[in-house]
């Protein structure tokens, strides 16, 4: 669903922006598909940012990236035959995270060769996913959301299934986190020391299955990386203290959404374009930052002067 139509069922012309910023807020909250559009861009992007930390801490962002593009051949296959397309995306995402995960690590090449699985599952993936439409054989319903996101249109009842699927993920992850940060860090001693680390990681592998799933609802398969990735990878310039950093990381994937929702309620282009765009901002600017304090730290005490 666009903005114009959702404004148009709401029964007013296009809103205008004004000066007042505390009016644009309360205005824009007057509508229940705003009011769920807020609330569902909050809990997808705790989410995102409590298991996005972990994926960028332990190099996995190739897997998110695949285990958010086999959601839309899950979520087409779905409609294929004649379930909810949410069925799909879970199933499809979680099935591939398994496979990658349980593929047996041989020749101590763990990254280069997760690396490869995670590429052929994603290219399967794909080919099922043009199979499917194929013999769907008529309009794929939402298949520009599906790929793109879309914020608005979403309900009360969606909201509520978000919300359980998100803190259930959420408890998982704080069940295993210390020893989780552990492995990440260094699976070798972490081994040695007696940590399941293969488990650990096929387990990680499935809640990131889970949240791809859930965020790429919100933002379209294609666009999972704006708030999985790039929160994450800002919050992880600033500081290296893990508690710290996963918060920051959730605080920059909230505020990003919300700023990107109200922006993209006073505008026609797709919200996709704003989260994106006001993400990568964040990023650049905490990178430019940190650079120039550190160039600044290094420079010789006359040149300071």
């Amino acid at each position: 669903m666009t903005h114009v139509m959702s404004v148009a069922s709401a029964g007013s012309l296009q809103p205008q922006p004004s000066w007042n910023l505390l009016e644009d807020v309360r205005q824009a909250f007057m509508y229940p598909f705003m009011v769920n559009a807020f609330r569902a861009g909050a809990i997808v992007a705790v989410l995102a940012g409590l298991i996005g930390w972990f994926m960028v801490l332990r190099r996995q962002t190739f897997a998110g990236h695949t285990l958010a593009i086999v959601g839309y051949p899950g979520a087409a296959g779905a409609v294929l035959v004649g379930i909810s397309a949410t069925y799909g995306l879970f199933a499809f995402a979680s099935i591939a995270a398994l496979v990658i995960g349980l593929v047996p690590n041989t020749g101590g090449r763990g990254y280069s060769e997760e690396s490869a699985v995670t590429g052929t599952v994603q290219a399967f993936a794909l080919a099922c996913g043009f199979l499917f439409v194929t013999l769907y054989g008529g309009f794929l319903s939402g298949a520009n959301a599906l790929l793109f996101g879309s914020f608005l249109g979403i309900t009360s009842d969606q909201v509520i299934a978000l919300l359980l699927v998100a803190l259930a993920a959420a408890a998982v992850l704080a069940v295993i986190a210390r020893p989780l940060l552990f492995a990440s860090i260094d699976p070798d001693v972490a081994r040695a020391r007696g940590v399941p680390v293969r488990g650990l990681s096929i387990g990680f592998l499935v809640l990131l299955g889970v949240a791809a799933a859930e965020v790429s609802q919100i933002t379209g398969t294609l666009l999972v990386f704006a708030l999985l990735v790039v929160p994450a990878a800002t919050a992880q310039t600033w500081t290296t203290r893990p508690v710290l950093s996963v918060l920051l990381t959730v605080l920059i994937g909230v505020s990003v959404t919300w700023i990107s929702l109200l922006v993209a309620y006073y505008s026609p282009y797709p919200i996709g374009f704003f989260l994106t765009t006001f993400a990568f901002a964040a990023y650049l600017i905490s990178v430019g930052w940190r650079r120039l304090h550190t160039e600044e730290r290094r420079a010789p005490l006359s040149v300071r002067a």
